[in-house]
């Protein structure tokens, strides 16, 4: 259509969490959706698995992952709410609290994958790791959305995956060392 821009797919390099901060931040989505409001809870597809994008682009050709897998998982912190957006509808998610292993992880994707149409947030100096926990939240559910999302989650960081969204396929590379 004259005027009217076509989303090409993107490819995402995802952040892997254990199990039990899996679970806490379900809980979370669980919590916001059974209070009415928008939550990731309501995406009951496969791929959608709570994590954290490491790199995001239009094109991105296969690269060899197994290096990045030879560092042993990590510790996480899931932190403080974030918004992202703007208007009467936001992005949800809580922060990540940048370590030197996640920085370093995250730089080593960058490096693997090599130059490309970064996605501006998850470009080095430009990222904000974070964990979404809700789209298009209503701005007047905020303050009742920040009663479901309390305290600091302590986890660990245990693989990566890779999400096409030509395909809708999710490809595991593995867990950490």
């Amino acid at each position: 259509m004259p005027g009217r821009e076509l989303k090409r797919p993107i490819t995402s390099i995802e952040l892997l969490l254990d199990s039990e901060t899996e679970a806490a931040v379900r809980a979370e989505w669980n919590a916001l959706a059974a209070n009415g409001m928008s939550s990731l809870a309501s995406h009951v597809s496969a791929s959608n698995r709570p994590h954290v994008t490491l790199l995001v682009r239009h094109d991105l050709p296969a690269f060899d992952a197994r290096a990045l897998l030879e560092r042993p998982s990590f510790r996480v912190t899931l932190s403080s709410p974030l918004l992202f957006g703007g208007g009467e509808r936001r992005v949800l998610a809580r922060s990540v609290v940048p370590t030197a292993e996640l920085l370093d992880l995250h730089a080593g994707v960058h490096a693997a994958a090599g130059r490309g149409d970064d996605a501006p947030h998850t470009t080095p100096g430009e990222w904000t790791p974070h964990v979404t926990l809700a789209r298009r939240l209503r701005l007047v559910d905020l303050a009742g959305a920040l009663e479901h999302v309390d305290g600091e989650i302590h986890g660990r960081a245990v693989g990566l995956r890779r999400w096409d969204a030509a395909t809708a396929t999710v490809s595991e590379w593995g867990s950490f060392g």
